[in-house]
């Protein structure tokens, strides 16, 4: 006998970690392409001794400045969403957030949204960063994956994702 609980959704594993391929890789990428070249300025640029009029203050602040980006671009990298039996963990940008299934009213994923946008319980909106437009298909199956869960395990209905996503 199957449980009543279980989720409908596609694929083999419901309660996989949500994330973005395409996000994640763009991320990665930024960040080592910031340090290489604001390292590489810091390094290179002409300093006191050759006749330039950069100081040591000057290149630690260049190479700050690549590390800022790159500590961003780590957190862009770091963006997920963990459901599981209870409920949702969202790790944005910044905050992470613990949703329960029954707070979660609708998923929207419409054409123009760069990513999934929760609409909860208490009439707040909030954005689920790990599935995104940029994704193509594979964020639509996502969001299509997180809109079953929440109709499944919330007992909310659940926005199927747009096509023009």
């Amino acid at each position: 006998m199957s449980d009543p609980t279980a989720p409908t959704t596609s694929g083999p594993d419901p309660f996989a970690t949500f994330t973005s391929r395409r996000g994640k890789l763009v991320a990665w990428i930024s960040a080592l392409v910031s340090i290489l070249i604001f390292g590489g300025i810091a390094v290179l640029m002409p300093g006191e001794s050759r006749g330039g009029s950069w100081g040591p203050i000057d290149r630690m602040l260049m190479l700050s400045c690549g590390l800022a980006i790159a500590w961003l671009m780590w957190r862009y990298g770091r963006i997920h969403a963990d459901p599981d039996r209870e409920g949702l963990s969202v790790q944005n940008l910044i905050l992470r957030r613990r949703l329960r299934w029954d707070e979660i009213e609708t998923v929207r994923f419409s054409g123009g949204d760069p990513w999934v946008y929760l609409d909860l319980s208490n009439l707040e909106t909030l954005a689920v960063m790990a599935v995104q437009k940029a994704d193509g298909p594979r964020g639509r199956a996502e969001a299509a994956r997180l809109a079953a869960l929440v109709q499944a395990l919330g007992g909310h209905e659940a926005v199927p994702p747009s096509s023009e996503a």
